[in-house]
């Protein structure tokens, strides 16, 4: 018994840094082009968020009860399978930040939670329909649905503001998108925390379950919504600087318009998804709508080379935690000294993943340089029509005409020239 309740302990512990990870990690879905667009300092942007973070957690428990009782058979499951889990979630999320990519750590945690599962009790021990209806289709609607309603609402706007053109209404105008896009990026965040720290409620609350403290469909304890939710906003604290910098400067170059659209239409489909019980990605969800605003812009320009890396990323996400928690699970069933190899393997690969994030550091002093996100590449078919339906000049500026007209040749010569003979 004392075997089980330390175990359980570390189990809780593991959740938390996990849920710790996953508010660093998706810092960037809420604050990117808040802090690219220049409307809030980074680290007030940050705080805002972990704020906000944390209450949210308070606000539904529903995405939590699709964790701890939909998506894998809580019989036959042991609290060790949990651990595996949380090991192949945490890695594959430093790893990810590591690279300044924007992958979920939602699909992390499930990822690892199913490939744990199976290695301990077989493909019965998944339920399919779940995993099919709340997962995986989700994952893909979310990002094209957040896109597309991005891209309308960017062209939506530059739409109505076509005619402003005196420029104290233009210096209020912005003023006014960026008042919006502090006011999204906070639903952002509040829905983050609201979608987000639920996983880790429900992945506690089923490692209570397994090990006989809680009954099977219990809700969440309250200690375990407030552990949460604290845990998630200190990771939102210290900002995943490397993801911010991708998210607002590496796919597209964002203007306060375009930023309050993209947030606003990811916060939407994210509220929605937790109030219907669907374990979206943020991070999908924000990308989506980021290079749906990049895109609604004439002229816009989203750098394809780093959506693909993204998209490689979202692709390999599931299977990579799951084969880390696979390997994890096949040790602790070898017994305690398996569970502390697993434990030994998750702080050394960790304290590496650290180590090699010092050779090139990024924070909140450097988050908006672009030298390390601006690569010049060849424009993809998506990027060349759209400039080539950029506006014209703003009404009243004079252009250049030394660029279109060729400067006189030299003065002619006056030195008078001999008659011509008849």
């Amino acid at each position: 018994m004392e075997h089980i309740t330390l175990l359980l302990a570390i189990v809780v512990v593991t959740a938390l840094v996990f849920d710790f990870t996953n508010g660093f990690h998706d810092t960037a879905n809420a604050m990117a082009t808040t802090i690219s667009t220049g409307a809030m300092k980074p680290k007030t942007a940050v705080a805002m968020s972990a704020v906000l973070n944390l209450i949210g957690a308070f606000l539904s428990v529903e995405v939590a009860k699709t964790i701890s009782g939909g998506i894998v058979n809580e019989d036959g499951i042991r609290t060790e399978v949990i651990f595996a889990a949380l090991v192949g979630a945490i890695l594959w999320n430093l790893l990810t930040w590591l690279l300044g990519l924007p992958s979920s750590s939602s699909h992390a945690l499930f990822g690892g939670l199913i490939g744990a599962a199976v290695m301990s009790a077989g493909w019965s021990s998944i339920n399919g329909g779940t995993v099919v209806t709340k997962v995986l289709l989700p994952a893909i609607a979310a990002p094209l649905v957040a896109g597309i309603a991005a891209m309308l609402a960017t062209r939506l706007t530059y739409r109505i503001n076509r005619n402003v053109t005196d420029p104290n209404q233009q210096k209020s105008t912005a003023k006014g998108y960026r008042a919006g896009q502090i006011a999204s990026a906070g639903l952002v965040s509040l829905a983050h925390g609201t979608n987000d720290a639920q996983k880790t409620m429900g992945i506690i609350t089923l490692a209570l379950v397994t090990s006989g403290v809680l009954a099977p469909g219990s809700n969440p304890p309250m200690w375990v919504i407030v552990s949460a939710g604290i845990a998630i906003a200190l990771g939102t604290y210290l900002g995943g600087w490397r993801i911010i910098r991708t998210m607002g400067k590496g796919l597209t170059d964002l203007q306060p318009p375009q930023g309050f659209a993209a947030q606003t239409s990811a916060a939407t489909v994210i509220l929605a998804s937790s109030h219907l019980g669907f374990s979206l990605s943020t991070t999908q969800s924000c990308s989506g709508a980021v290079m749906g605003a990049g895109l609604g812009r004439k002229g816009g320009v989203v750098r394809w080379s780093t959506a693909t890396r993204m998209f490689v990323a979202w692709g390999l996400t599931l299977p990579a935690a799951a084969l880390v928690g696979a390997g994890a699970e096949f040790l602790t069933k070898q017994g305690p000294w398996g569970v502390a190899a697993t434990a030994v393997i998750l702080v050394g690969g960790s304290f590496a993943i650290w180590v090699a994030s010092r050779r090139e550091p990024v924070d909140h002093t450097n988050v908006n340089d672009t030298e390390a996100t601006t690569v010049d590449e060849p424009q993809g078919v998506v990027t060349t029509a759209m400039a080539a339906v950029a506006p014209p000049p703003t009404a009243g500026a004079v252009p250049d005409l030394s660029t279109t007209i060729p400067a006189p040749s030299a003065a002619p010569d006056d030195t008078p020239r001999p008659a011509a003979t008849v």
